[in-house]
């Protein structure tokens, strides 16, 4: 009995992905401007800034778009891979790594944006 437990964690462990469990569904990005209260739109939802917004994580890039008059523009959030991705890939294998990639939960964008706008 004890032996069919440990055989069953084993392949739970085995099979979820390392990003999958120590991330989370959302990357958050510190977004710094030379106005205060921009607004912009993400993923279908409007954020002000500067300060911090949350992106979804997903297999593609994205457009932070500035809607603030005077201060339109699109930023090119270009999505990277998780760096506990690659010790999944070295210590779980083809089954973590899949599991990660299933759930996006791989991706990331960058860290911090920094948004000029013309005076």
């Amino acid at each position: 009995m004890k032996l069919a437990h440990l055989a069953l964690g084993t392949a739970i462990v085995m099979v979820s992905g390392c990003s999958t469990m120590l991330t989370e569904d959302v990357h958050r990005i510190n977004v710094s401007s030379s106005k205060a209260n921009l607004q912009l739109e993400v993923d279908g939802a409007t954020q002000t800034v500067p300060g911090i917004i949350e992106v979804k994580k997903e297999n593609k890039n994205k457009t932070l778009k500035v809607t603030t008059a005077g201060c339109e523009q699109d930023i090119a959030l270009n999505k990277e891979v998780e760096p506990t991705f690659f010790v999944n890939l070295l210590s779980g294998g083809a089954f973590g790594s899949t599991t990660d990639y299933s759930t996006e939960k791989m991706w990331r964008y960058q860290d911090s944006v920094n948004i000029t706008c013309a005076q």
